[in-house]
């Protein structure tokens, strides 16, 4: 009997070893994670002196798209870019190829068709009131209609056609000639970041905001001193999990902030995305790519007035190589209302169909326009509508006609094939650049004149 007692204490003695063992193993682990996320913690900068509700998160790895600081790539020539799409076109705004709206998408649409785009329900404003790519800026300087605490340049980058604003340091980035946000409006741009982008270099943000935009923004407890109130974009691309952030802000309080995982921002596959950015009111719709990242109902304080844009980078890159480049910006105003327009008024006009350059081919992040546009035709079984392309005044009369005609047929082509709208209510024309409804010796005047038009028959 005392053997068997000596050999079962023997058996716990051992048996409550390794349970020690295993544990300490465990806390082991759990201490280097606690440690790991301490490290990237310690990264992180209080934006706020008062409150300390604006910590930024850290940004993450990002691949792809090697960067060039001070390249001077020439820009092709606009008369073979016109009547196109602001995409890997040239760097010129006047180009007609430039139709701001899709400035991301011109390599990932040769790859990924409307299938992709099945649940991007995007429609942009319906007046394009600020177009930037940076190709009036000369490389190597800081844009002459921005403003900021930092630095940055103008650069052009290997893989990428045209100018890009370069950040890199810590601060905030002002475009001035953005001084008032309507309840209804839609922001896109372009985000670019170099290959091998450091784990802890920080987020690219965005704020639309109460307030001045002037020298005011640059203290970093602006928000909660002026009592101001907006929104903040964030996204942080990874290689292990790229994330985006949203945040707002109500009479210099924090509201509420959230994180979500997103695959478009994964540099696994890429180091380029476009921001789609969407208010209605109250509402904020944020779509990376093709992907719908939020939609929340009450971003926006109400009964606020909204006037100031700004980008931010929270802290200085861990990496000296790590940068931002920011292009391809779009600023339009104005509720799409396809429905009442089209059936009531008449005439539905849309600048969110987009092409490729010098061609009818319609890029796939057109679908969200395309699809509210299907869904009024579906509705009402009786209607029948006639399309007519148009363009601005870059390029020859002749080549102008027979593009907006042909563009005019492809719209056609995807309401039948990927809606299944029936073909005999769709008749087709093209205008060219005969019938302006805005100047054309400004980017802005310019991609409002490349339009196309519904008009109920």
């Amino acid at each position: 009997m005392k053997r068997i007692i000596q050999t079962l204490v023997c058996v716990a003695g051992l048996l409550c070893i390794s349970v020690f063992s295993n544990g300490q193993i465990l806390k082991d682990i759990s201490n280097r994670i606690k440690q790991k996320a301490q490290q990237r913690a310690d990264q992180k900068i209080d934006q706020t002196i008062d409150k300390g509700f604006d910590k930024a998160e850290g940004a993450g790895k990002k691949k792809d798209s090697s960067v060039a600081n001070n390249s001077n790539t020439n820009a092709t020539d606009s008369k073979t870019n016109t009547n196109g799409t602001q995409t890997n076109t040239s760097t010129n705004p006047d180009d007609k190829n430039n139709t701001a709206n899709s400035a991301s998408q011109s390599g990932n649409s040769q790859k990924t068709g409307f299938a992709t785009y099945s649940k991007f329900d995007f429609v942009p404003g319906d007046k394009v009131i600020a177009v930037d790519d940076f190709s009036q800026d000369a490389i190597g300087d800081f844009p002459v209609t921005w403003n900021t605490n930092s630095s940055g340049e103008v650069v052009t980058t290997s893989g990428e056609k045209g100018h890009w604003l370069m950040v890199r340091k810590q601060g905030k980035y002002v475009p001035e000639y953005i001084k008032d946000l309507p309840d209804n409006f839609t922001f896109e741009y372009d985000v670019v970041w170099n290959e091998n982008f450091n784990y802890y270099s920080p987020a690219l943000s965005l704020y639309f905001l109460t307030g001045a935009n002037g020298k005011q923004v640059f203290d970093y407890s602006f928000i909660p001193w002026e009592k101001r109130s907006g929104v903040k974009i964030g996204i942080d691309p990874d290689a292990n999990g790229s994330s985006a952030s949203v945040e707002s802000f109500e009479n210099g309080d924090r509201a509420f902030k959230n994180d979500v995982t997103t695959a478009q921002c994964n540099t696994k596959d890429k180091a380029k995305v476009h921001v789609s950015i969407w208010r209605q009111k109250q509402r904020l719709r944020v779509y990376f790519n093709e992907e719908k990242a939020f939609d929340l109902p009450r971003a926006f304080p109400a009964d606020k007035t909204y006037s100031t844009v700004l980008f931010e980078i929270w802290g200085n890159m861990n990496d000296e190589k790590d940068r931002y480049l920011i292009g391809n910006i779009k600023f339009s105003v104005g509720a799409p209302d396809t429905r009442n327009k089209l059936i009531t008024e008449g005439k539905f006009v849309t600048r969110g169909i987009l092409f490729d350059v010098n061609s009818d081919r319609i890029k796939p992040e057109s679908y969200g326009v395309l699809k509210d546009i299907a869904n009024v035709l579906t509705e009402n079984s009786s209607v029948k509508v006639k399309i007519v392309g148009h363009t601005d005044a870059d390029g020859s009369d002749a080549d102008n006609l027979v593009l907006s005609r042909k563009r005019a047929e492809s719209v056609k082509a995807s309401l039948v094939r990927d809606f299944g709208i029936d073909e005999s209510r769709l008749t087709t024309d093209g205008k060219g650049e005969s019938e302006p409804v805005d100047k054309n010796t400004t980017a802005e005047g310019k991609a409002n004149n490349r339009r196309v038009e519904f008009i109920k028959i």
